[in-house]
């Protein structure tokens, strides 16, 4: 399983069911069940199913805000900071009933790959 690295805000809202759709700059091929990490914690907050990556013009983003949550203070980064906006949607988010510490590697960023004995640990509520 991989976990995704989200600011703490962000993953907040994906894990309470809010937010469904998290944006990046880039596209991903990731689907199926990630582990849903709080930036710089060390720790594993939850699960949520990758379903699908797409695209978005400046108007699809402003339009879709109730599935990104980005207010319009930070809207306008995203919609001039970002060649390029794709949404990673988000299905079936869940919380663990206690954050899990793994092992973060050196440079990793974006993604990270979780060992196997860290994941039998997680039973999402």
């Amino acid at each position: 399983m991989n976990g995704l690295i989200i600011k703490e805000r962000w993953a907040d809202l994906i894990l309470s069911g809010e937010k469904t759709w998290e944006i990046r700059s880039r596209v991903t091929h990731h689907r199926g069940t990630i582990a849903i990490i709080k930036s710089g914690s060390g720790l594993i907050y939850g699960t949520a199913e990758l379903t699908d990556c797409i695209k978005l013009s400046k108007p699809n983003f402003e339009d879709t805000r109730d599935k990104h949550c980005i207010p319009d203070g930070k809207a306008s980064e995203v919609v001039n900071g970002y060649k390029e906006r794709f949404a990673w949607v988000l299905e079936n988010a869940r919380k663990l009933p206690e954050p899990i510490p793994y092992s973060h590697p050196q440079g990793a960023i974006i993604w990270v790959r979780l060992s196997e004995d860290i994941l039998g640990g997680m039973n999402p509520l």
